[in-house]
């Protein structure tokens, strides 16, 4: 699973690397991300590829009567997308989460009362994406429209099963050439592995 990531990067470095403008920068919160804290972070969405947003992590449906459901939609699994209620009708509303880091802990006892924490990037901490998915909510009683992500998990590769050994799952990691392909709608489902980038191992 992923709940815990980190974009030590300036603004400026992240407009470069996507190409893209940074729009209602004061939105922008600093990292380490809780996804517990439900912390609005940059994405770029599939309608505005040269715009980078801050939503918040934590999807919710545009059906939800409120927003308790955001616990429990950090993660998306991308066997099951076309299935689960919170995700199956928005899998075209695909997004890039963007980041440079982000966290697991490995349990050194069966139950996880001992844990080992692992900060896992790219070499020389370069910039990358997360697959994800979007939404949009308006708060019945405020009227605020809240605009919201998940990020999209797989099957653990061999250095994940060895550092995620509880659930043995990993966040997707988009290599940038394919990118694009994520958000103009290409099923990844059968060869998720190949289109990722490589961890630090």
């Amino acid at each position: 699973m992923c709940f815990f990531s980190k974009l030590s990067q300036p603004l400026s470095q992240i407009e470069q690397r996507f190409k893209a403008k940074a729009i209602d920068t004061q939105k922008f919160e600093p990292s380490p991300y809780n996804g517990f804290s439900f912390p609005k972070t940059p994405v770029i969405t599939n309608l505005s590829q040269d715009k980078i947003q801050f939503f918040q992590w934590g999807l919710i449906p545009s059906w939800s009567k409120d927003e308790g459901i955001k616990k429990f939609t950090l993660n998306a699994r991308i066997e099951t997308l076309d299935i689960k209620p919170s995700f199956k009708n928005i899998q075209n509303q695909r997004c890039l989460v963007i980041a440079d880091g982000f966290y697991e802990w490995k349990w050194l006892d069966p139950k996880g009362k001992e844990k080992q924490k692992y900060e896992l990037s790219l070499p020389d901490q370069t910039i990358f994406s997360f697959a994800g998915l979007w939404s949009q909510w308006v708060n019945p009683q405020t009227g605020e429209l809240i605009q919201t992500y998940t990020i999209i998990t797989t099957q653990a590769n061999a250095l994940m099963s060895e550092i995620h050994n509880s659930k043995q799952r990993m966040p997707i990691i988009l290599a940038p050439a394919f990118e694009y392909d994520w958000l103009m709608g290409r099923n990844f489902e059968t060869d998720n592995h190949r289109l990722m980038a490589r961890l630090m191992s």
